[in-house]
């Protein structure tokens, strides 16, 4: 059995260790509609493969900067929560913490018991102490890609990524350390996304799945009839339509 004290000096030692091509001007430039960059790491379930990890499914990659902190323990324990939401959207959830898969795995236990009420916490958790990850996929603030040059620690990894079937970024999402994450927002996303690529159209603020959508100003009156049926003209730039 790890204790915590062990586990905190390893991570302390491995915090050394950085990928090798920390460079600002080589950095991926991740942006909505950017490849979901592709890597290789150790996880709590195994080595992956990250695009075959996803498959034909979708995916959301999100991140945190070490074991053992209270608001990403919550964090953590709300996405594991509505696993079985994100199921039935076909959308895989991974995880990423900067520290290893040992200490990933005693923290696990925790999650389980603050946050699941002891049930199993069932999706990978990605040990990226190297840091390559959270460079390809920008996932610092200023102060901390000033740190990852010189090897000093990181304050905050707190990114959010939904990437679709054809591994294209959709979604960008970047927290301060105090704030917590809202998992019902990624969810809300995820619905409007899917939504949008199989009617063709955009939802409006604050959107919920079954509420009506907007026909985009691209689409005709004429061509919005026949391919909508009814709608409702607020604006002639803004219809609303059930889709």
């Amino acid at each position: 059995m790890f204790s915590r004290s062990i586990l905190r000096n390893s991570a302390f030692k491995a915090s050394a260790k950085r990928f090798v091509s920390f460079d600002a001007a080589s950095q991926p430039r991740i942006r909505i509609g950017s490849a979901a960059p592709n890597f290789k790491a150790p996880t709590t379930v195994g080595e992956i493969d990250f695009h075959q990890y996803l498959g034909n499914s979708w995916g959301v990659l999100f991140s945190h900067p070490a074991d053992f902190t209270p608001v990403c323990t919550t964090e953590l324990g709300a996405f594991a929560a509505l696993k079985p939401e994100f199921d039935a959207r076909n959308v895989k959830l991974i995880g990423l913490s900067a520290e290893g898969i040992p200490s990933h795995k005693e923290w696990i236990k925790d999650i389980e018991e603050v946050a699941l009420g002891g049930k199993k916490f069932t999706f990978p958790i990605i040990g990226d102490e190297s840091k390559e990850v959270a460079y390809k996929y920008d996932m610092v603030d200023e102060n901390g890609f000033k740190a990852l040059q010189s090897g000093g620690p990181i304050a905050t990894i707190r990114s959010v990524f939904v990437i679709d079937p054809k591994k294209t970024i959709r979604l960008v999402l970047t927290y301060p350390a105090s704030v917590g994450r809202n998992t019902s927002e990624v969810l809300r996303v995820i619905d409007s996304l899917q939504k949008g690529d199989a009617k063709g159209v955009v939802t409006p603020v604050n959107w919920q799945a079954g509420e009506d959508v907007i026909i985009p100003p691209s689409v005709s009156n004429e061509a919005a009839k026949e391919k909508f049926g009814s709608f409702s003209e607020v604006k002639p730039y803004l219809r609303f339509t059930k889709a």
